[in-house]
C-alpha cells in the first residue's frame, strides 16, 4: 500500500483535495478530525490536566484551549506533546485497517507533515497550493479570523514554496476546483498503477 502525505498551509483548499481522494476511492485519515474525536476522548483527561478549566461538558472546549495555547510557543508546544502521539496512533489504526483490506493507497491528511516530520511517515508527499493572495482571501473569510492569528499561523509553517519545493506532487487549487479535481485523478493514476 502506498502512503500519500497530504498537507498545505491554512487556506490552501486541502481540505476539499481530501474529500477529492476519497470521491476517487482512496481512503483518508483526517488529522484534524481526529483530534476533534480525541477532544471528545481519550485526550480530554490530558489535556485538562495541562490546561485546567478547558473541559465543558467532558469535552475540551477548542476556544478556550486556543486563548490559553494561541500565542504562547511553550503552551503550544506542551499541547502538540500531548496530542501528537494520540494522533499518530490513530492514524496508524487507520493504516493498519486499510491494508488490511487490500487498500493500494490511503492518504494520512497532515496539516503540519514538514512541521512536525511527518514525512518519514509517508511513500509520496502531496502539497495543495494556491497563489498567496487567494490563501489570504479565503483565510481571512473565516469566522473569527484575524490578519493577526492568520500571520501567527503562517509563521509557525514551513513556507508553501518550500513545500512545493518538498512534494512529489502539487494540487494548485488556485486554477479552480476542476483543474484541482483533474490533478487528483491523475496522482490516483499514476499511483495506483
Amino acid at each position: 500500500m502506498i502512503v500519500i502525505g497530504l498537507t498545505g498551509s491554512i487556506g490552501m483548499g486541502k481540505s476539499t483535495t481530501a474529500k477529492m481522494f476519497a470521491e476517487e476511492g482512496v481512503p483518508v485519515h483526517d488529522s484534524d478530525e481526529a483530534v476533534h474525536r480525541l477532544y471528545s476522548g481519550a485526550a480530554v483527561p490530558l489535556v485538562e490536566a495541562a490546561f485546567p478549566g478547558v473541559t465543558v461538558d467532558g469535552r475540551i472546549d477548542r476556544t478556550l484551549l486556543g486563548q490559553r495555547v494561541i500565542g504562547n510557543a511553550e503552551a503550544i508546544r506542551k499541547l502538540e506533546q500531548i496530542v501528537h502521539p494520540l494522533v499518530r496512533a490513530d492514524a496508524d489504526a487507520f493504516l493498519a485497517r486499510n491494508r488490511a483490506a487490500g487498500a493500494k493507497l490511503a492518504v494520512l491528511d497532515i496539516p503540519l507533515l514538514f512541521e512536525t516530520g511527518g514525512r518519514d511517515r509517508v511513500d509520496k508527499v502531496v502539497v495543495v497550493s494556491a497563489p498567496a493572495a487567494v490563501q489570504r482571501e479565503r483565510v481571512l473569510a473565516r469566522p473569527g479570523m484575524t490578519a493577526e492569528k492568520f500571520e501567527a499561523i503562517l509563521a509557525r509553517q514551513v513556507p508553501d514554496a518550500e513545500k512545493r519545493r518538498l512534494a512529489d506532487f502539487v494540487v494548485d487549487t488556485g486554477a479552480g476546483m476542476e483543474a484541482a479535481r483533474e490533478a487528483v485523478r491523475r496522482i490516483v493514476a499514476d499511483l495506483a498503477a
